[in-house]
């Protein structure tokens, strides 16, 4: 047999152990619940800048309309629709922990401690 062909050579791999607990976690359920929450949060904290960007440029748009009506009803149309999607996105996590309980899965926005409850 051909020792010099890849397919059929010898090589050994090791493991990829990843960053941190993902690699190796000792308590799956936890490392998948701390992802949740910290992705949760990060969405959260992106729409929140998001927001002051928007509102800081519609307020700017309403400083500089200078009397134009049209200016200033798009610059207060920009202040408003970033509100509505600020209040829109942090709602939306009550909503779901609502849904969740009143279908009966009141951990929906903790999967670890529902997986670890459907395991038992």
């Amino acid at each position: 047999m051909n020792e010099n062909l890849l397919a059929i050579s010898n090589i050994r791999v090791n493991p990829i152990n990843g960053f941190g607990n993902l690699g190796n976690p000792t308590n799956p359920t936890a490392t998948f619940t701390n992802f949740i929450s910290s992705t949760l949060g990060l969405m959260t904290m992106i729409a929140a800048i998001w927001f002051l960007f928007v509102f800081l440029s519609g307020a700017y748009g309403i400083i500089s309309s200078g009397g134009n009506k049209n200016a200033y009803e798009e610059a207060r149309g920009k202040i408003t629709s970033g509100a509505i999607g600020l209040i829109v996105v942090i709602s939306a996590s009550f909503a779901i922990d609502l849904i969740g309980y009143l279908i009966g899965f009141d951990l929906i926005l903790n999967p670890g401690e529902m997986i670890n409850r459907i395991r038992l």
